[in-house]
């Protein structure tokens, strides 16, 4: 065969999430035998939500398996605005809703829908994967601000108001509750992002997935704010507040014409959202909250007992996360003992520390230059399991030969 295809520049950049890597070598590894505690993904390990298996068992024998509207099935629209208008204040209807499968579609729809080439978007890192892959299928820049551990992993304000003085400043992509860090923006914060961007030709992505995993006070959104239905997109997931990962279940909330261009999107890649997922989807909704609320407060436990057990780690420095289920200690002084990147350390603990255990977890670097020297840990194992893990950091941060032969056999993990 001749003349073989070459890929455009773009595929050839394209990365991913590092922990659907991890979870692979994880999974091989579980498959020779090795006991691994898989806290590296950001999944749920209880069950989806009654309301949802029974609506989605019920849709399906009802024949919910065909096409629907790419903007999404009416009733599911119209529950999702009476959700975010009560639990989050937003002034929202149905035409501000559209449906897709999960939440991250809205990524990529919504630099399809702000931003051209050239254009400059401000992301604080540590980020979710996804967002650099998605602003550059676009041809736009982004523009990285830390978010620090001292300010509780909140979003700079000045950095915003700087931003949008540049000349090619376009979008920003704010994340609270925030993957990896657990820093949430407050109300405060999010009334003076609002002040700063209003009027501006500035568009927000406002991504809120862990919109029900707020432990200090409760969720609220830029969409909220006076204003700002006009330049933001928010996008919501069934993921996480009702063990739906799955099912593939998410909508957006905008101003009905974003909404419209948006759903022009879905009809031209994924023609809609599965119906029967989106009754399902209904039906969590609008059932009795207090099961997904009974598992909120589960999640809350889990994340104050990993933070507690790791407080008892020499070498850590960890806050108590204001949401999410993951938990970002900042580990720099055993990296820098040791000799080993963050994500080299995380590996370590999955490869390397033992023949018979492992921890998986993720390399705070996995989100960006900011996120080195941290580990992020999810919740995601039965309690004894989060004890046994952090057990395990103590003990294998300490096994000197292990990380000699590990650093070897994995130089590129040798801290720079």
């Amino acid at each position: 065969m001749s003349g073989a295809l070459s890929v455009s520049t773009f595929a050839r950049s394209l990365t991913g999430e590092t922990a659907f890597d991890v979870l692979a070598v994880a999974r091989r590894l579980k498959s020779t035998g090795k006991d691994v505690i898989e806290l590296q993904i950001g999944d749920s390990p209880y069950p989806s939500a009654t309301a949802a298996i029974k609506a989605g068992k019920a849709a399906i024998e009802a024949g919910q398996t065909r096409y629907c509207p790419s903007m999404g099935l009416p009733e599911f629209r119209e529950s999702a605005a009476n959700l975010v208008r009560a639990e989050f204040a937003i002034p929202a209807t149905a035409v501000n809703v559209v449906v897709a499968a999960g939440a991250k579609p809205f990524e990529q729809f919504f630099c399809e829908l702000f931003l051209d080439p050239g254009d400059h978007v401000l992301v604080f890192q540590p980020a979710f994967p996804t967002y650099e892959p998605n602003i550059a299928r676009r041809g736009a820049k982004p523009v990285y601000v830390p978010l620090r551990q001292e300010n509780a992993f909140r979003p700079d304000l000045d950095a915003i108001e700087a931003f949008i003085k540049e000349p090619l400043a376009k979008a920003i992509f704010l994340n609270s509750p925030h993957n990896p860090t657990g820093g949430v923006a407050t109300k405060a914060d999010l009334a003076a992002i609002a002040n700063l961007v209003r009027g501006t030709k500035v568009a927000v992505f406002s991504d809120e997935p862990y919109c029900h995993m707020v432990w200090g006070d409760r969720h609220h959104s830029l969409l909220a704010e006076p204003g700002m239905m006009e330049q933001c997109v928010a996008a919501y997931t069934f993921s996480k507040s009702y063990s739906m990962s799955g099912w593939r279940c998410g909508f957006a909330v905008t101003s009905p014409p974003f909404a419209e261009l948006i759903g022009k999107m879905i009809n031209t890649t994924l023609s809609c959202a599965p119906p029967f997922v989106q009754l399902a989807g209904k039906a969590a909704m609008e059932d009795d909250p207090s099961e997904r609320d009974g598992v909120m407060r589960k999640f809350r436990a889990k994340v104050e007992l990993l933070v507690a057990e790791l407080r008892t780690v020499d070498g850590v420095t960890v806050l108590l996360p204001a949401g999410t289920f993951y938990v970002f200690p900042n580990v720099e002084p055993i990296c820098r003992r040791l000799g080993i990147t963050s994500h080299g350390l995380a590996m370590y603990l999955l490869e390397g520390a033992d023949d018979r255990l492992g921890v998986a977890c993720l390399g705070g670097e996995c989100f960006g230059e900011a996120g080195r020297g941290f580990l992020r840990f999810s919740c995601a194992e039965p309690d004894d399991r989060l004890v046994q893990a952090v057990r395990f950091l103590a003990e294998a941060i300490t096994r000197a030969d292990r990380v000699r032969a590990y650093l070897t056999a994995h130089p590129r993990y040798r801290l720079g």
